[in-house]
């Protein structure tokens, strides 16, 4: 990046102190760029997943991401991706997980005299 400015015609003719002011202020903006994109990136974002396992993320969670994104996040007219590209509307996302998730098994019954002695 620094060469490419360095190479650009327009960067020859500024004045030194107009090349420096526009550095400055370059550098500044990034420097706001950098807090604001880690405020954005959170507990849960990439960059923090990065930093605590130091081996990404899970394969199958790009799949999950991806199909939350293609088939649940609405634009302010309320289509999906999946349902601009295709031209056709799909059933909600979240109520076709829960039609395949069956009932949930009951807890293990613990042995209340080892529990309370504990």
């Amino acid at each position: 990046m620094h060469t490419a400015f360095e190479r650009h015609p327009i960067t020859g003719q500024l004045a030194p102190a107009v090349r420096t002011g526009w550095e400055t202020w370059a550098s500044d903006h990034a420097k706001a760029f950098q807090r604001a994109s880690s405020a954005v990136e959170g507990r849960n974002g990439y960059l923090s997943q990065m930093q605590h396992n130091h081996r990404g993320l899970p394969k199958g969670r790009y799949k999950v991401w991806t199909m939350v994104h293609t088939f649940d996040c609405r634009a302010s007219d309320g289509t999906t991706p999946a349902s601009r590209f295709f031209r056709r509307d799909f059933p909600d996302l979240f109520e076709t997980v829960l039609s395949h998730i069956k009932e949930l098994p009951r807890p293990r019954r613990r042995n209340q005299t080892i529990a309370l002695s504990g």
